[in-house]
């Protein structure tokens, strides 16, 4: 990793951006080192040189994207906002700024995250819990849980957000490009909707 971190930034670029449309179009299995070095215009034994493995090379794309992400959000994130559902949308807006910049990103994550193959599943499964301490974090502390109805867990509400988001990774998987803007409408008339009848009504 050393020697690829010693690489010009458009270098180093210019063999990540290969490398996440390859293991996004194909996944992690069908995807191969020659695949990359072709994508990349270099030698796959300069790959090889800089990674070692195919396997190396993909977790560090895992957390490339995952702390560009995390950057994003945490230099835009305002936590003044103590309102649970600004919060997602907020939280929402700024990832699918940082989508649209990087749309090799969002094809390589949608991949990873319904990656099966055995040699990196797991490692796959452990990034993820990592990840969501980090969104409950953002949603929850600090959040005002009197503005929800008596009997309404947060935590709850927060799940249902994550399994709608994955639906929307499912759907989105098998298209080339993604049109952001008319998922993104609808996702938050799902915000509104949940805010209408979770909320007490002095708070709508």
């Amino acid at each position: 990793m050393k020697k690829f971190l010693s690489l010009s930034s458009e270098k180093q670029t210019k063999i990540i951006d290969a490398a996440l449309l390859s293991f996004g179009t194909n996944g992690y299995k069908k995807t191969s080192v020659s695949d990359i070095s072709t994508a990349a215009g270099i030698s796959k034994a300069m790959i090889f040189h800089y990674f070692g493995t195919k396997k190396t090379l993909y977790l560090y794309l895992i957390d490339l994207c995952g702390n560009i992400l995390m950057k994003e959000v945490n230099e835009n994130f305002d936590a003044s906002v103590t309102d649970f559902f600004d919060r997602i949308k907020l939280a929402t807006n700024i990832k699918i700024s940082v989508m649209k910049r990087h749309p090799s990103i969002l094809s390589f994550l949608n991949s990873m995250y319904f990656e099966s193959d055995d040699e990196v599943k797991t490692d796959i499964r452990d990034i993820l819990a990592k990840g969501e301490g980090f969104r409950s974090k953002l949603a929850l502390d600090g959040m005002d849980a009197s503005k929800f109805k008596d009997g309404i867990d947060p935590k709850l509400v927060m799940k249902m957000l994550v399994l709608l988001a994955e639906g929307y990774l499912s759907q989105s998987s098998s298209k080339a490009e993604l049109d952001f803007e008319p998922l993104h409408k609808e996702f938050d008339e799902y915000i509104d909707l949940l805010k209408k009848n979770l909320y007490k009504g002095e708070y709508l």
